[in-house]
């Protein structure tokens, strides 16, 4: 079996996995890394979202061969101690209902604050589009988006 050295949340692991086991199980099953969620298996929900070198990625449908040297984030990656303007706002604003989904949404929204420090509401739209929340929570989502933005240029 390969052997893959990666750089997840900041520490190196060396993993034992085939080429095309998919990233979220190299995360939660080897990693033990478990805030990353599997929501369908074909990177249609978001709740895989994990950050491969900054950029947004459904983890369900990324084979571990294909990862390279590129560093991965995932949403314990943020901050260990939720001080992350993202976390903070989810937070605040009592975003999660199941709580499901939200590790994604939460990925997905960091990665857009990083992009656009004052989203617009259409870059949320765009950003957002594809993330399925069960519970319907994409107001709450909205409005902590809003909400770690201004935490951010604090």
């Amino acid at each position: 079996m390969p052997s893959y050295q990666l750089n997840i949340n900041g520490k190196n692991y060396a993993v034992e996995a085939t080429a095309d086991m998919p990233l979220l199980w190299v995360i939660r099953d080897i990693v033990q890394l478990t805030g990353t969620k599997y929501g369908c298996g074909i990177a249609q929900c978001g709740a895989c979202t994990v950050h491969l070198d900054g950029t947004p990625v459904r983890a369900c449908s990324m084979p571990v061969s294909a990862v390279g040297k590129k560093p991965i984030t995932t949403v314990e990656g943020l901050s260990s101690d939720l001080t992350h303007p993202v976390q903070q706002a989810w937070l605040t604003e009592q975003v999660p209902q199941c709580g499901y989904c939200q590790s994604g949404q939460m990925m997905a929204a960091a990665a857009l604050l990083k992009k656009y420090p004052m989203p617009t509401d259409e870059q949320i739209d765009t950003a957002m589009q594809g993330h399925i929340c069960r519970c319907g929570t994409y107001p709450r989502i909205r409005k902590a988006i809003k909400t770690a933005a201004k935490l951010a240029a604090k």
